[in-house]
């Protein structure tokens, strides 16, 4: 379960900014892109163990789209392992996003506390 390492590594970086900041973590929210090969699930269990000291984890789930040249964005997923087509006109799609792993929030107690 590589979410775990994830996690230390997300601990690691809030540890910092709550050192920076002389405050506790209450809560921390992340961002997850459908392809960037991370279970979101996971990755709040793997929190919950490893670093509950910091809060909750949020999990903002960030999907990809798919377009095709000529009739536009594709709503429905289309199926495919390197090349997925368009399902109106078989044109090969362009997938962009979806391969997000970012942290986008730490939330601080008002106190301020060492971590």
């Amino acid at each position: 379960m590589h979410e775990l390492s994830l996690v230390q590594a997300l601990s690691a970086l809030v540890d910092a900014e709550c050192a920076e900041r002389g405050a506790r973590a209450k809560a921390v929210r992340i961002a997850v892109g459908e392809l960037a090969s991370v279970e979101p699930s996971l990755l709040v269990l793997a929190w919950e163990d490893a670093a509950p000291q910091h809060g909750t984890l949020t999990v903002d789930f960030c999907a990809a789209r798919q377009t095709c040249a000529t009739c536009g964005d594709v709503a429905d997923r289309q199926p495919g392992s390197w090349l997925r087509l368009c399902p109106t006109c078989g044109s090969p799609l362009r997938v962009s996003g979806g391969d997000e792993l970012e942290l986008v929030e730490i939330d601080f107690e008002e106190d301020p506390v060492r971590c």
